[in-house]
């Protein structure tokens, strides 16, 4: 689970520096903290994004190698129906 902190004291003071009364800056500061708290395992972390992205890099690699195999197979066969049509080409000519 993602740990986040909020400072519900700074955030109280900016709310009663700003004219707020202390009893409905506390109860926002309470209301947002509870907010912030149900959320936060919602969140990505670093870790989670770094997880993701070697397993994207994986997948990446894996499909190329595939491509490059697929590509080959592609060619070889290609060839060999360029192989069998010159060879009927030629016995139907001799």
């Amino acid at each position: 689970m993602t740990a986040m902190t909020f400072d519900t004291l700074a955030y109280v003071k900016t709310l009663r520096d700003a004219g707020i009364e202390e009893k409905q800056a506390e109860a926002q500061a309470s209301a947002l903290a509870a907010v912030l708290k149900s959320s936060a395992g919602d969140l990505a972390t670093k870790q989670d994004i770094d997880r993701l992205e070697a397993r994207v890099n994986l997948f990446e690699e894996r499909s190329d190698g595939r491509f490059k195999l697929l590509q080959w197979m592609m060619a070889f066969n290609l060839g060999i129906g360029v192989a069998v049509l010159w060879v009927l080409i030629r016995t139907a000519t001799h």
